[in-house]
Protein backbone atom coordinates (compact mmCIF):
# COMPACT_ATOMS: atom_id res chain seq x y z
CA UNK A 1 0.00 0.00 0.00
CA UNK A 2 1.39 3.39 -1.31
CA UNK A 3 1.73 6.26 1.90
CA UNK A 4 -0.55 8.48 0.26
CA UNK A 5 -3.14 4.98 0.11
CA UNK A 6 -2.56 4.70 3.98
CA UNK A 7 -2.99 8.34 4.48
CA UNK A 8 -6.37 7.90 3.08
CA UNK A 9 -7.66 4.53 4.58
CA UNK A 10 -6.04 5.17 8.37
CA UNK A 11 -5.88 9.07 8.57
CA UNK A 12 -5.07 10.34 12.06
CA UNK A 13 -4.86 14.09 11.89
CA UNK A 14 -7.71 15.56 9.70
CA UNK A 15 -8.79 18.65 8.44
CA UNK A 16 -11.80 19.59 7.21
CA UNK A 17 -12.34 22.84 5.24
CA UNK A 18 -15.98 23.98 4.58
CA UNK A 19 -16.38 27.91 5.65
CA UNK A 20 -20.12 28.39 4.50
CA UNK A 21 -23.28 28.67 4.02
CA UNK A 22 -25.33 27.50 6.84
CA UNK A 23 -26.94 24.87 4.21
CA UNK A 24 -23.61 23.16 2.86
CA UNK A 25 -22.25 23.04 6.67
CA UNK A 26 -25.51 21.20 7.77
CA UNK A 27 -24.60 18.44 4.43
CA UNK A 28 -20.92 18.57 5.79
CA UNK A 29 -21.45 17.44 9.10
CA UNK A 30 -23.47 14.39 7.30
CA UNK A 31 -20.14 13.84 5.39
CA UNK A 32 -18.11 14.68 8.60
CA UNK A 33 -20.11 12.29 11.18
CA UNK A 34 -19.80 9.19 8.76
CA UNK A 35 -15.91 9.71 8.66
CA UNK A 36 -15.81 9.57 12.48
CA UNK A 37 -17.88 6.40 12.40
CA UNK A 38 -15.57 4.67 10.21
CA UNK A 39 -12.26 6.14 11.39
CA UNK A 40 -13.22 6.54 15.36
CA UNK A 41 -9.66 7.53 15.90
CA UNK A 42 -8.66 10.23 13.88
CA UNK A 43 -8.31 13.98 15.58
CA UNK A 44 -10.69 15.97 13.27
CA UNK A 45 -10.35 19.56 12.84
CA UNK A 46 -12.95 21.60 11.24
CA UNK A 47 -11.86 25.11 9.71
CA UNK A 48 -15.34 26.62 9.25
CA UNK A 49 -16.87 30.05 8.99
CA UNK A 50 -17.45 31.98 12.45
CA UNK A 51 -21.24 32.50 12.19
CA UNK A 52 -21.62 28.53 11.09
CA UNK A 53 -19.73 27.83 13.91
CA UNK A 54 -22.18 28.98 16.25
CA UNK A 55 -24.53 26.02 14.89
CA UNK A 56 -21.67 23.73 15.23
CA UNK A 57 -20.56 24.24 18.65
CA UNK A 58 -19.83 21.47 20.62
CA UNK A 59 -20.07 19.36 17.48
CA UNK A 60 -18.98 15.36 18.75
CA UNK A 61 -15.00 14.77 18.74
CA UNK A 62 -14.40 17.85 16.34
CA UNK A 63 -12.15 21.03 17.33
CA UNK A 64 -13.45 23.70 15.17
CA UNK A 65 -11.33 26.42 14.46
CA UNK A 66 -13.47 29.82 13.37
CA UNK A 67 -12.52 31.73 10.22
CA UNK A 68 -13.79 35.39 9.79
CA UNK A 69 -14.23 36.39 6.22
CA UNK A 70 -15.15 39.62 7.48
CA UNK A 71 -11.30 40.51 8.37
CA UNK A 72 -10.17 40.04 5.52
CA UNK A 73 -6.50 39.21 5.06
CA UNK A 74 -6.65 39.62 9.06
CA UNK A 75 -8.70 36.85 8.93
CA UNK A 76 -6.13 34.68 6.92
CA UNK A 77 -3.35 35.79 9.18
CA UNK A 78 -5.42 34.91 12.23
CA UNK A 79 -6.35 31.36 11.05
CA UNK A 80 -2.51 30.71 9.64
CA UNK A 81 -0.92 31.74 12.88
CA UNK A 82 -3.52 29.53 14.70
CA UNK A 83 -2.25 26.42 12.70
CA UNK A 84 1.43 27.23 12.06
CA UNK A 85 2.65 24.68 14.17
CA UNK A 86 0.18 21.71 13.41
CA UNK A 87 0.37 19.60 10.47
CA UNK A 88 -2.27 16.98 9.21
CA UNK A 89 -2.44 13.87 7.08
CA UNK A 90 -5.18 14.85 5.04
CA UNK A 91 -6.83 18.12 4.29
CA UNK A 92 -10.41 17.87 2.94
CA UNK A 93 -11.01 20.87 0.86
CA UNK A 94 -15.01 20.56 0.37
CA UNK A 95 -15.36 24.60 -0.47
CA UNK A 96 -14.93 25.54 -5.00
CA UNK A 97 -14.42 29.41 -3.82
CA UNK A 98 -11.27 31.17 -4.28
CA UNK A 99 -11.32 32.46 -0.89
CA UNK A 100 -11.54 29.12 0.76
CA UNK A 101 -9.05 27.95 -1.53
CA UNK A 102 -6.66 31.02 -0.29
CA UNK A 103 -7.05 29.71 3.50
CA UNK A 104 -5.61 26.77 2.59
CA UNK A 105 -2.59 28.14 1.58
CA UNK A 106 -1.54 28.35 5.54
CA UNK A 107 -3.51 24.99 6.44
CA UNK A 108 0.18 21.63 6.07
CA UNK A 109 -1.05 19.09 5.30
CA UNK A 110 0.48 15.80 3.28
CA UNK A 111 -2.46 14.88 0.97
CA UNK A 112 -4.94 18.19 0.30
CA UNK A 113 -8.10 16.36 -1.23
CA UNK A 114 -10.20 18.13 -3.36
CA UNK A 115 -13.12 17.99 -6.05
CA UNK A 116 -12.61 16.27 -9.47
CA UNK A 117 -11.24 18.64 -11.96
CA UNK A 118 -15.00 18.79 -13.67
CA UNK A 119 -16.34 20.34 -10.18
CA UNK A 120 -12.95 21.69 -9.16
CA UNK A 121 -14.33 25.38 -10.12
CA UNK A 122 -12.47 28.83 -9.57
CA UNK A 123 -9.08 26.81 -9.91
CA UNK A 124 -9.45 24.87 -6.75
CA UNK A 125 -7.32 22.32 -8.27
CA UNK A 126 -3.98 24.27 -8.15
CA UNK A 127 -4.75 23.87 -4.52
CA UNK A 128 -4.68 20.55 -4.32
CA UNK A 129 -2.61 17.13 -5.06
CA UNK A 130 -5.52 14.66 -5.19
CA UNK A 131 -9.01 14.61 -6.41
CA UNK A 132 -12.71 12.58 -5.20
CA UNK A 133 -14.14 10.55 -7.75
CA UNK A 134 -16.39 12.07 -10.75
CA UNK A 135 -20.14 11.98 -9.69
CA UNK A 136 -22.64 13.12 -12.14
CA UNK A 137 -25.41 15.33 -11.15
CA UNK A 138 -25.01 14.68 -7.63
CA UNK A 139 -26.71 16.42 -4.60
CA UNK A 140 -24.28 18.69 -2.73
CA UNK A 141 -24.73 16.12 -0.12
CA UNK A 142 -23.82 13.58 -1.84
CA UNK A 143 -20.93 15.55 -3.31
CA UNK A 144 -19.32 15.98 -0.02
CA UNK A 145 -19.87 12.32 1.01
CA UNK A 146 -17.51 11.68 -2.01
CA UNK A 147 -15.15 12.88 0.12
CA UNK A 148 -15.66 10.29 3.33
CA UNK A 149 -15.75 7.56 0.35
CA UNK A 150 -12.28 8.53 -0.50
CA UNK A 151 -11.47 7.43 2.91
CA UNK A 152 -12.91 4.30 2.48
CA UNK A 153 -16.45 5.08 3.68
CA UNK A 154 -19.23 3.00 2.74
CA UNK A 155 -21.95 3.64 5.03
CA UNK A 156 -23.03 7.28 3.62
CA UNK A 157 -26.64 7.40 4.83
CA UNK A 158 -26.58 10.55 6.50
CA UNK A 159 -27.31 11.02 9.95
CA UNK A 160 -27.06 14.26 12.08
CA UNK A 161 -25.37 14.91 15.75
CA UNK A 162 -25.59 18.32 16.71
CA UNK A 163 -25.79 19.14 20.36
CA UNK A 164 -27.97 21.77 21.99
CA UNK A 165 -28.10 23.03 25.20
CA UNK A 166 -30.36 22.15 27.82
CA UNK A 167 -30.77 25.90 28.13
CA UNK A 168 -31.48 26.13 24.51
CA UNK A 169 -33.70 23.10 24.82
CA UNK A 170 -36.27 24.71 27.92
CA UNK A 171 -36.21 28.07 25.60
CA UNK A 172 -37.80 25.76 22.78
CA UNK A 173 -40.23 23.84 25.10
CA UNK A 174 -41.28 27.16 26.33
CA UNK A 175 -42.39 28.64 22.93
CA UNK A 176 -43.48 24.88 21.73
CA UNK A 177 -45.26 23.09 24.72
CA UNK A 178 -45.83 19.58 24.20
CA UNK A 179 -49.67 20.08 23.34
CA UNK A 180 -49.36 22.84 21.07
CA UNK A 181 -48.96 21.56 17.29
CA UNK A 182 -46.76 24.34 15.68
CA UNK A 183 -45.15 25.25 12.76
CA UNK A 184 -42.54 27.44 11.69
CA UNK A 185 -41.92 30.27 9.17
CA UNK A 186 -38.92 31.25 8.27
CA UNK A 187 -39.47 33.14 5.59
CA UNK A 188 -35.99 35.36 4.89
CA UNK A 189 -33.64 33.82 2.38
CA UNK A 190 -29.94 35.19 2.11
CA UNK A 191 -31.40 37.75 -1.02
CA UNK A 192 -34.41 39.04 -0.96
CA UNK A 193 -34.88 37.72 -4.68
CA UNK A 194 -35.31 33.84 -3.13
CA UNK A 195 -37.93 35.42 -1.01
CA UNK A 196 -42.24 34.70 -1.15
CA UNK A 197 -44.46 37.23 -1.04
CA UNK A 198 -45.53 38.09 2.51
CA UNK A 199 -48.75 38.04 1.90
CA UNK A 200 -48.80 34.62 0.70
CA UNK A 201 -47.00 33.38 3.84
CA UNK A 202 -49.45 35.21 5.63
CA UNK A 203 -52.68 33.30 3.70
CA UNK A 204 -50.65 30.15 4.98
CA UNK A 205 -50.14 31.44 8.57
CA UNK A 206 -53.85 31.83 8.41
CA UNK A 207 -54.77 28.49 6.81
CA UNK A 208 -52.61 26.85 9.34
CA UNK A 209 -54.06 29.09 12.78
CA UNK A 210 -57.44 28.35 11.64
CA UNK A 211 -56.82 24.45 11.82
CA UNK A 212 -55.15 24.79 15.17
CA UNK A 213 -51.38 25.29 14.63
CA UNK A 214 -49.60 27.49 16.38
CA UNK A 215 -47.35 29.36 13.56
CA UNK A 216 -43.64 30.88 14.35
CA UNK A 217 -42.20 33.38 12.31
CA UNK A 218 -38.11 32.86 12.92
CA UNK A 219 -35.27 34.06 11.34
CA UNK A 220 -31.87 36.32 11.81
CA UNK A 221 -31.67 39.61 13.92
CA UNK A 222 -31.16 41.70 10.18
CA UNK A 223 -33.43 44.49 9.38
CA UNK A 224 -34.30 43.29 6.26
CA UNK A 225 -35.57 40.16 7.62
CA UNK A 226 -37.44 42.23 10.47
CA UNK A 227 -39.31 43.71 7.69
CA UNK A 228 -40.46 40.64 5.59
CA UNK A 229 -41.53 39.51 9.54
CA UNK A 230 -43.35 42.40 9.96
CA UNK A 231 -45.35 42.88 6.70
CA UNK A 232 -46.10 39.18 7.26
CA UNK A 233 -47.90 39.99 10.64
CA UNK A 234 -49.85 43.17 9.38
CA UNK A 235 -50.85 40.98 6.08
CA UNK A 236 -52.33 38.47 8.43
CA UNK A 237 -55.39 37.89 9.87
CA UNK A 238 -54.66 35.51 12.77
CA UNK A 239 -52.05 36.72 15.86
CA UNK A 240 -49.05 35.51 14.52
CA UNK A 241 -45.84 34.82 17.03
CA UNK A 242 -42.81 36.98 15.97
CA UNK A 243 -39.50 35.58 17.00
CA UNK A 244 -37.37 37.21 14.30
CA UNK A 245 -34.26 38.30 15.80
CA UNK A 246 -34.47 36.33 18.81
CA UNK A 247 -33.22 33.29 18.49
CA UNK A 248 -29.61 31.82 18.16
CA UNK A 249 -28.52 29.30 15.88
CA UNK A 250 -28.67 26.95 18.38
CA UNK A 251 -31.95 27.74 19.89
CA UNK A 252 -33.57 27.84 15.97
CA UNK A 253 -32.34 24.24 15.89
CA UNK A 254 -34.10 23.34 18.88
CA UNK A 255 -37.25 25.62 17.72
CA UNK A 256 -37.02 23.34 14.58
CA UNK A 257 -36.59 20.16 16.33
CA UNK A 258 -39.88 20.56 17.93
CA UNK A 259 -42.08 22.13 14.87
CA UNK A 260 -44.24 19.66 13.75
CA UNK A 261 -43.18 21.00 10.29
CA UNK A 262 -41.02 24.18 8.67
CA UNK A 263 -41.98 26.40 5.81
CA UNK A 264 -39.05 28.70 4.73
CA UNK A 265 -37.46 29.52 0.89
CA UNK A 266 -34.04 28.62 -0.26
CA UNK A 267 -31.54 29.11 3.01
CA UNK A 268 -30.30 27.47 6.10
CA UNK A 269 -33.20 26.28 8.14
CA UNK A 270 -34.55 24.04 5.25
CA UNK A 271 -31.21 22.08 5.82
CA UNK A 272 -31.19 22.38 9.46
CA UNK A 273 -34.41 21.13 9.30
CA UNK A 274 -33.15 17.62 7.85
CA UNK A 275 -30.95 17.26 10.54
CA UNK A 276 -33.81 16.93 12.86
CA UNK A 277 -35.29 15.13 11.03
CA UNK A 278 -38.66 17.24 10.40
CA UNK A 279 -40.57 17.78 7.62
CA UNK A 280 -39.89 20.59 5.69
CA UNK A 281 -41.70 22.77 2.88
CA UNK A 282 -38.59 24.81 0.76
CA UNK A 283 -39.77 26.97 -2.01
CA UNK A 284 -37.35 27.33 -4.22
CA UNK A 285 -37.50 29.44 -8.11
CA UNK A 286 -33.32 29.86 -8.96
CA UNK A 287 -31.63 26.75 -8.01
CA UNK A 288 -32.36 23.12 -9.11
CA UNK A 289 -33.95 21.37 -6.05
CA UNK A 290 -32.42 18.34 -6.64
CA UNK A 291 -29.15 19.72 -6.14
CA UNK A 292 -29.61 22.10 -3.48
CA UNK A 293 -33.07 21.24 -1.90
CA UNK A 294 -33.39 19.63 1.75
CA UNK A 295 -32.15 16.45 1.43
CA UNK A 296 -34.74 13.26 0.74
CA UNK A 297 -36.91 15.72 1.34
CA UNK A 298 -37.93 16.99 -2.19
CA UNK A 299 -41.05 15.70 -2.74
CA UNK A 300 -42.09 18.11 -0.10
CA UNK A 301 -40.37 21.00 -2.20
CA UNK A 302 -42.72 23.57 -4.19
CA UNK A 303 -40.33 24.86 -7.14
CA UNK A 304 -40.86 27.08 -9.94
CA UNK A 305 -37.12 26.86 -10.93
CA UNK A 306 -38.00 24.36 -14.02
CA UNK A 307 -40.53 26.55 -15.86
CA UNK A 308 -37.87 29.53 -15.54
CA UNK A 309 -34.57 28.13 -16.34
CA UNK A 310 -35.95 25.91 -19.26
CA UNK A 311 -38.04 29.52 -20.28
CA UNK A 312 -34.83 31.29 -20.11
CA UNK A 313 -32.42 28.99 -21.76
CA UNK A 314 -34.68 27.87 -24.36
CA UNK A 315 -33.58 24.24 -23.41
CA UNK A 316 -34.85 21.62 -21.53
CA UNK A 317 -33.50 21.08 -18.15
CA UNK A 318 -31.98 17.43 -18.86
CA UNK A 319 -29.87 19.50 -21.60
CA UNK A 320 -28.70 21.72 -18.92
CA UNK A 321 -25.58 21.78 -16.92
CA UNK A 322 -26.40 20.63 -13.59
CA UNK A 323 -25.64 23.62 -11.44
CA UNK A 324 -27.64 26.18 -14.16
CA UNK A 325 -29.37 28.89 -12.07
CA UNK A 326 -32.41 30.74 -13.02
CA UNK A 327 -32.06 34.74 -12.77
CA UNK A 328 -34.33 37.26 -11.57
CA UNK A 329 -36.22 39.47 -9.14
CA UNK A 330 -39.75 38.15 -9.39
CA UNK A 331 -39.74 34.97 -9.93
CA UNK A 332 -40.84 33.48 -6.65
CA UNK A 333 -44.23 35.35 -7.36
CA UNK A 334 -45.26 32.02 -9.81
CA UNK A 335 -45.26 29.97 -6.59
CA UNK A 336 -49.35 29.98 -5.41
CA UNK A 337 -50.39 29.36 -2.03
CA UNK A 338 -52.39 26.57 -2.71
CA UNK A 339 -50.15 24.22 -4.10
CA UNK A 340 -47.75 25.40 -0.20
CA UNK A 341 -50.87 24.41 1.59
CA UNK A 342 -50.73 21.43 -0.50
CA UNK A 343 -47.13 20.75 0.27
CA UNK A 344 -47.73 21.61 4.01
CA UNK A 345 -50.75 18.97 4.28
CA UNK A 346 -48.57 16.40 2.74
CA UNK A 347 -45.75 17.12 5.41
CA UNK A 348 -48.24 17.23 8.15
CA UNK A 349 -49.75 14.45 7.26
CA UNK A 350 -46.55 12.40 8.05
CA UNK A 351 -45.78 13.83 10.90
CA UNK A 352 -48.87 14.07 13.55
Amino acid sequence: MSDSNSLLLAPKKLCILRLSAIGDVCHAVAAVQAIQRRHPQAEITWVVGRIEAALLKGLPGVELVPFDKSKGFQGYRELWQRLQDRHFDLLLHMQVALRASLATLGIRATLKVGFDRARAKEGQWLFTNRRIAPQAEPHVLDGFMGFARSLGVTDTTPQWQIPVSEQDTAFARAQIPDDTPTVLICPSASKDERNWLPERYAEVADNLAERGYQVLLCGGPAQREKRLANAIVQHAQAPLRNLVGQTSLKSLLALIARAKAVLAPDTGPTHMAVTQGTPVVALMAHSNPQRTGPYGQQHYTVSCYQHHVEQQKGRSLSELPWGTRAKGPDLMASIETSAVLDALNLALSQNH
